[in-house]
């Protein structure tokens, strides 16, 4: 079984859809989902240093105090999902282009998934600036990846093209929120679903791989 997730590095709810999607594999033991990982950048337009938190919210929102009981909610649910939601310390909402690439970087070491759970704990536990070539070199290294290794590959435009090319095709495959998993290339649910919603997922994927996709092919 595939199972595409696509997502964004600075995406609250992704981070509560992955500790869910998580839980759920625990709850099928024996299946072992290839598991693949795809960008989707939420602010695609950002310069690459980001913008100002409160400017950011100002625009999105009208305000930070229009974001407090979306933020109220978040830290509300992050707890059930043992996440500590430190949104009030948070000082720039960065360009996630760069922390994509980094993904890519590590699903090559056979640590994708170690590195989205990384990074969402960076940023939204430690308000780390995942916009910042240094912090994400420095993430690079808590993953067991050589510091020249990270720094020549987020040097240079390695895998940009590649994450803004992903992130186009999936809008064209009609996806507008993250997070969304797509099985099979076939069925797909957006949101961070509760465990036992992605189980019932797993198991109509897993009796109906031969079933003609809906959606077009990933690659």
């Amino acid at each position: 079984m595939r199972i595409d997730i696509v997502f964004d590095t600075v995406c609250p709810w992704c981070f509560v859809g992955k500790r869910r999607f998580d839980r759920a594999l625990k709850l099928r033991p024996n299946l072992k989902p290839e598991v693949r990982y795809r960008s989707f950048l939420l602010n695609p337009d950002l310069p690459p240093e980001g913008v100002d938190r409160r400017e950011y919210l100002e625009r999105k929102f009208g305000g930070s105090h229009q974001f407090d009981r979306i933020a109220e909610a978040l830290v509300y649910t992050g707890k059930a999902e043992g996440i500590t939601f430190a949104l009030d310390k948070i000082k720039r909402t960065p360009n996630s282009a760069n922390s994509h690439r980094l993904v890519r970087l590590a699903n090559t070491l056979g640590r994708q998934h170690d590195a989205v759970e990384l990074l969402f704990k960076g940023f939204f536990e430690r308000a780390l600036d995942l916009g910042n070539a240094e912090v994400l070199i420095d993430l690079a290294l808590e993953l067991g990846i050589e510091r020249r290794v990270a720094a020549a590959h987020l040097a240079g435009e390695n895998d940009l093209n590649a994450v803004y090319t992903e992130n186009a095709r999936m809008h064209r495959l009609g996806i507008t929120g993250v997070p969304c998993y797509i099985f099979n290339e076939g069925r797909a649910i957006a949101g961070a679903q509760e465990p036992e919603i992605l189980v019932r997922m797993f198991d109509m994927a897993a009796t109906q791989e031969s079933d003609r996709p809906a959606m077009q092919s990933l690659g």
